[in-house]
């Protein structure tokens, strides 16, 4: 199967599966119409991806296979199987990853394109598309470099790609399980409720919970934060929430004060 046609099929599927529980089973009323936060966030999306395709995503495939060609990185030192190459490049890689959402929090420069993500005022399936461009190319630059640390093969490093999508999708879906499903769950994967209290103006659990998709990451390095539902009552910065679904506010954000 085509690496591309894999990672649209995963990204599409994970969206439209989630996009349908959180319409039976919404855990947060919707105080914007459902439609009006698909089509702003769905055309941010269709907006990204046409801007940074050349400037950004090609040029990261071409520096992976040449990565590939070359040998580099602890993954081929390490003579790992395909199969272990997938498996640990996906836990390796996601911890890369914790850490960059946690220097996105840290860095003023980084946080300013971050906090475009964090001006909605819900958390539903739709907040996983909400990226600013200069972020998303700033990520691309920065996986450059784990390609060349870890150097996986490009159908690792597609998988891995996948399965953060579908992680994206999952824990910004506004569901909630009950404790019973909820508890064992979190145990080793990010939860809907405990990255919604990551979206809380709270700066207890709004400044951690920074994992994407296995949550000890949180444990390990001292950032977990239980989620409190009387903190997730109020969602997204104080600043920017009155123009969060207008495209110029939210492209100039960075570079405004009023964020």
């Amino acid at each position: 199967m085509n690496a591309a046609i894999f990672r649209l099929g995963t990204f599409a599927g994970g969206f439209g599966l989630m996009f349908c529980l959180e319409t039976l089973f919404p855990c947060r009323r919707w105080d914007v119409p459902r439609r009006v936060r698909f089509f702003f966030h769905a055309g941010l999306m269709i907006f990204n991806t046409a801007i940074l395709r050349f400037p950004a995503v090609v040029p990261l495939v071409i520096w992976l296979k040449f990565v590939n060609s070359r040998q580099w990185g602890v993954a081929p030192m390490l003579g790992l199987s395909a199969a272990w190459n997938i498996i640990i490049g996906i836990i390796v890689l996601d911890m890369f990853d914790y850490w960059w959402h946690r220097f996105n929090h840290r860095i003023p420069l980084l946080w300013r394109f971050h906090k475009v993500h964090h001006v909605d005022t819900h958390v539903d399936v739709t907040t996983a598309l909400r990226f600013h461009p200069g972020e998303l190319l700033f990520s691309a630059l920065v996986k450059s470099v784990w390609i060349i640390i870890w150097g996986p093969t490009l159908w690792a490093f597609i998988i891995f790609e996948s399965c953060v999508s579908l992680a994206a999708h999952f824990h910004h879906t506004n569901i909630d399980f009950p404790d019973r499903i909820e508890n064992p769950l979190r145990m080793i994967f990010v939860t809907p409720r405990f990255h919604t209290a990551h979206h809380t103006v709270s700066k207890r659990t709004g400044d951690a919970n920074f994992s994407t998709i296995f949550i000890f990451w949180d444990k390990l390095f001292g950032s977990y934060g239980v989620p409190d539902y009387r903190e997730m009552e109020y969602l997204g910065l104080p600043a920017g929430r009155e123009n969060y679904l207008s495209i110029v506010p939210t492209l100039k954000g960075p570079f405004s004060s009023e964020y």
